[in-house]
């Protein structure tokens, strides 16, 4: 098959170039440090996931504490995105970016107490 087959061949190429320089232009620096660490976070569970298929779940409870971590800092960190998106901003009102960011760190701290508790 070659590379344009049928009506929609060089789409997908152009959809990807056109989404990556609206963002760029439209997102703001803090929204982009945070999409960053979201991909850290992300790239982080799926490796100790793959890790964990590829190798086994010897040490269970490690395995399992730093896949919550993960998974608990991805949660944490798409609510902090959410509350400090400019575009929301009739949704939280009452918080500022400060507030939310506070909010983060204290529910990050519990989470992690947590999960180094459950490591043993």
């Amino acid at each position: 098959m070659s590379g344009a087959a049928g009506p929609g061949g060089g789409s997908v190429s152009s959809v990807v170039r056109r989404f990556l320089a609206e963002y760029g232009s439209g997102t703001g620096s803090r929204l982009k440090v945070l999409d960053a660490y979201l991909l850290y976070v992300l790239l982080s569970g799926a490796l100790q996931f793959g890790y964990c298929l590829g190798v086994g779940t010897f040490p269970f409870n490690s395995f399992l504490s730093g896949f919550i971590a993960a998974v608990g800092s991805f949660v944490l960190a798409v609510c902090l995105r959410i509350q400090i998106n400019p575009q929301n901003k009739g949704e939280f009102q009452g918080i500022s970016p400060e507030r939310a960011f506070a909010d983060f760190l204290f529910a990050s701290t519990i989470l992690h107490l947590v999960v180094i508790n459950f490591v043993g």
